[in-house]
């Protein structure tokens, strides 16, 4: 079963229930007795009409509570795919989870970035395309394309969102291929089937991307041809590089000496001993 969505709900000290949009937040607290507490309850929300004083709380959306999010205004306010993808990536469909509207903000930020990625906002049209993606791009395109198909299969929406999010901050000046696009509007097109559709279209194609097969990934994409080494100088860390994963001792040193942090450490100083840790590690021993 999915879990819950919860949502802030208003009470005053009768146990009223009052609508979030007729509350307000103010800097001052005030501690009050309600009679739906134990406890005296210490709150920042006033009623906006005569300021009484309202405790806050996140309870399950409900009518009488007063806390239902209407879909229709986050449609008008944000559109459909962003209704749709902020609820699959509030988190694991079977988890309990509390509505924030602002989290909407995030995912529409997300579809503009992801359309402007295709798409010439001043022309319309779509952006030149490379003829092969970047090494960066292409890995986080099949780590996207990978997460998505087994998150759907496995009813676990929301990983998949991270990903896709990650891939179009891989695209940073460094625009995809147009094959590596189509995978990207592909995958994204359960999430926010509208613009998918309309970038699917503008990129040439006349007929519906559902027709279309769902993308594979590809295992070779997803190796790390360069890896990250800590460079050490008698013990203590002094930087990072990173380097070919087949680069030779050899190379890996003199990386690493010429670090500027690490060259910093190491100068006027006889080098001792160079100890290295293939793929891992480079300490320099020096006095």
């Amino acid at each position: 079963n999915q879990g819950m969505i919860l949502a802030y709900s208003y009470r005053d000290a009768r146990g009223k229930y009052h609508h979030p949009d007729d509350t307000e937040q103010r800097e001052e607290s005030v501690t009050v007795e309600m009679s739906w507490s134990s406890d005296p309850v210490t709150t920042n929300h006033f009623l906006k009409s005569d300021g009484t004083p309202v405790g806050s709380q996140v309870e399950k959306m409900s009518k009488s509570k007063k806390n239902v999010v209407d879909p229709l205004d986050i449609v008008k306010e944000y559109g459909a795919d962003t209704l749709r993808m902020y609820e699959m990536f509030m988190g694991p469909l079977e988890q309990v989870k509390p509505w924030q509207t602002s989290g909407c903000d995030g995912i529409l930020r997300f579809l503009n970035r992801a359309w402007r990625l295709l798409i010439d906002e001043e022309s319309g049209e779509l952006r030149p395309l490379a003829d092969e993606s970047p090494k960066a791009v292409r890995k986080a395109l099949h780590q996207a394309i990978k997460e998505t198909t087994e998150g759907i299969e496995a009813l676990k929406f929301n990983t998949p969102v991270s990903r896709m999010m990650e891939f179009v901050n891989a695209c940073k000046n460094q625009p995809p291929s147009r094959e590596d696009a189509e995978a990207f509007v592909l995958i994204l097109s359960p999430y926010a089937p509208h613009i998918a559709e309309e970038l699917w279209q503008k990129l040439g194609h006349d007929q519906t991307l559902a027709e279309e097969s769902w993308p594979e990934w590809d295992p070779a994409a997803l190796i790390d041809d360069q890896i990250k080494i800590a460079v050490q100088v008698m013990g203590k860390l002094r930087g990072t590089i990173e380097v070919s994963k087949d680069a030779s001792k050899d190379d890996v040193l003199a990386s690493a000496k010429a670090n500027e942090n690490v060259a910093r450490h190491l100068e006027g100083k006889q080098m001792i001993k160079e100890i290295y840790v293939p793929g891992r590690l480079v300490n320099f021993v020096a006095r």
